[in-house]
């Protein structure tokens, strides 16, 4: 399997935690990068290639219009093409109901929706022409399972993605293309401060807040074989926090 990571641009994030955890587990790994050091991304590279495997890196701005067409000729450079699909990638400013405005909304349109969507169907649409059975997780936050005050614009575009993840998966499923989504909950990727991390902590049933590796190992089990019955879910892996 060859997985297609978005959204990876440094140390911290799930993304990263997502390319890790396949490597270890000897798959090849194409992710999209921006905004980070370039030589961050070469290094992280090399570190993923030291397992043996096959590695690419693509610079890519999801806040483009062009980004979907412009990232498929890409692909179709490399010597591999995904068969599956992680969608990382994702843009969050606080923005309440005094500060929303046109340029909030756009900014997080294009990267939250606008690209992944396209990207996806884009492949997916590659993947029935040669008759290719796939996987495409998409990530949620789970805004349907309560309110996150001051970012209006962030939750409205990444609710969705859940109904994206819905809809496409039952147009999918016939193709042998599994399409799922997960949703990490509150997950410490560089953003928490040591204060921030005590106090929200208490609201985790499992005492403690999330990590990259818990989301990375749920979207690994919904790319893996085991998950091939699973079809148009979100699974909610956030450690039984409690938002009362």
């Amino acid at each position: 399997m060859t997985t297609l990571v978005t959204g990876v641009s440094h140390d911290k994030g799930i993304g990263a935690a997502v390319c890790r955890l396949l490597a270890e587990r000897g798959e090849n790994i194409i992710f999209t990068t921006w905004g980070s050091d370039i030589d961050w991304a070469a290094e992280f590279k090399l570190h993923l290639e030291n397992r043996g495997i096959e590695i690419y890196y693509i610079e890519a701005d999801f806040s483009n219009p062009g980004a979907p067409d412009e990232l498929i000729d890409q692909l179709n450079e490399l010597p591999l093409f995904p068969t599956a699909l992680v969608n990382n990638a994702a843009y969050s400013a606080n923005d309440s109901y005094e500060r929303l405005n046109g340029e909030s909304l756009d900014e997080h349109y294009y990267v939250n929706m606008r690209t992944p969507f396209l990207l996806t169907t884009k492949i997916a649409q590659r993947w029935i022409d040669f008759g290719i059975s796939g996987k495409i997780v998409n990530l949620t936050s789970g805004q349907d399972l309560g309110p996150m005050v001051n970012e209006i614009a962030y939750v409205s575009t990444k609710a969705a993605v859940r109904a994206f993840t819905e809809s496409l998966a039952a147009e999918l499923a016939p193709y042998d293309i599994n399409v799922n989504a997960v949703n990490p909950g509150p997950t410490n990727t560089g953003w928490m401060d040591p204060a921030m991390e005590k106090e929200l902590s208490k609201k985790f049933s499992k005492g403690r807040i999330g990590h990259p590796e818990d989301a990375a190992k749920a979207i690994a089990f919904l790319l893996s074989d085991e998950s091939d019955w699973i079809v148009g879910q979100v699974i909610h892996s956030e450690g039984g926090f409690l938002r009362s």
